[in-house]
């Protein structure tokens, strides 16, 4: 008999973690086994056969036993007890469940994913994050465009995704500027023997970083299914609102393919959306790498833009 009114604050957090995965498991996958559950959460035979009935306690129809192969399947009227975050679980469809032990268990269904082209090196990485987390200050050895290879003294303040590539965000003591540095560009790294870090260098300075634009994003003027970019980004009165840091501005528009020209005046199916106030950009650095994006001339010193044009 079903326990009456059976709610998850009942559950110990690794249990919680276990009826979760039952739902996914049943949700996306329509199919749950008992060794599922052992080999996910490296458990008894006898364990894996509580949850299971834990589970449809907590939600008796969602789940049907399939008698033919000893498994359970979702059933048509399933409504999943678990909020299920897209971005999570299209990672765990094509990348599967990492456990920090050697790799991931691989995709769940058939997937294709692009590879990635740039990826830090992991020593790099964890002296990177370590720094951050734990406030210290590193000497790297650095290559960029303007200046070649040269040795930089960093502040490391956060991890940033270009959506190409991933930086990290530093104050650098020589430029005296906070700037983004390439993960893949930094060669070498040692801890300085000082780890005082000045009021000026930490990240709640650092406008960039803490001025958050507000941008406005529109179907594209040129393209002539408007309703495509309605289903791709769920638009809201027939625009997209998103807040964006402006030191990461420019880096987001790029990945997503975002006409920033104040004249709507790039061509190509890439270009589904249109940002029609490119002055929502003004002042933001990134802003230079922005698809199309043009720095407004001043009038009597405000700033305007003209369209390509004119």
């Amino acid at each position: 008999m079903s326990r009456p009114s059976l709610n998850l604050q009942e559950f110990s957090r690794n249990q919680l973690e276990r009826l979760a995965h039952i739902d996914f498991r049943l949700y996306f996958l329509g199919q749950l086994r008992r060794l599922d559950l052992q080999e996910r959460f490296g458990i008894a035979p006898a364990a894996a056969t509580r949850d299971i009935a834990l589970y449809k306690d907590l939600a008796p129809s969602n789940i049907v036993f399939e008698g033919s192969d000893k498994s359970y399947g979702a059933s048509g009227t399933f409504v999943p007890k678990f909020e299920h975050c897209p971005l999570r679980v299209l990672t765990m469809l094509s990348q599967g469940f990492g456990d920090g032990v050697g790799n991931a268990i691989g995709a769940m269904v058939p997937c294709d994913l692009p590879a990635p082209l740039s990826l830090p090196k992991l020593p790099i990485l964890a002296a990177m994050t370590r720094a951050i987390n734990l406030a210290q200050t590193l000497r790297v050895t650095y290559c960029s465009h303007n200046s070649g290879t040269t040795m930089r003294d960093i502040v490391p303040l956060a991890l940033v995704n270009s959506g190409v590539r991933w930086h990290v965000r530093v104050f650098d003591r020589k430029s005296q500027q906070f700037r983004d540095f390439v993960l893949t560009r930094i060669t070498e790294v040692r801890p300085l023997p000082d780890n005082t870090i000045l009021g000026h260098e930490r990240l709640n300075h650092d406008l960039q970083w803490n001025r958050i634009i507000e941008l406005k994003l529109v179907p594209h003027p040129q393209n002539s299914r408007a309703e495509l970019a309605q289903l791709d980004y769920q638009l809201d009165k027939g625009a997209l609102e998103v807040r964006v840091r402006a030191s990461n501005a420019g880096y987001i528009l790029r990945h997503w393919s975002v006409d920033c020209s104040p004249d709507h005046s790039l061509r190509g199916r890439e270009y589904v959306l249109w940002l029609p106030d490119s002055l929502a950009l003004y002042d933001a650095e990134s802003a230079v790498v922005a698809p199309g994006y043009v720095r407004p001339a001043l009038d009597n010193g405000v700033p305007v833009f003209r369209a390509a044009s004119e």
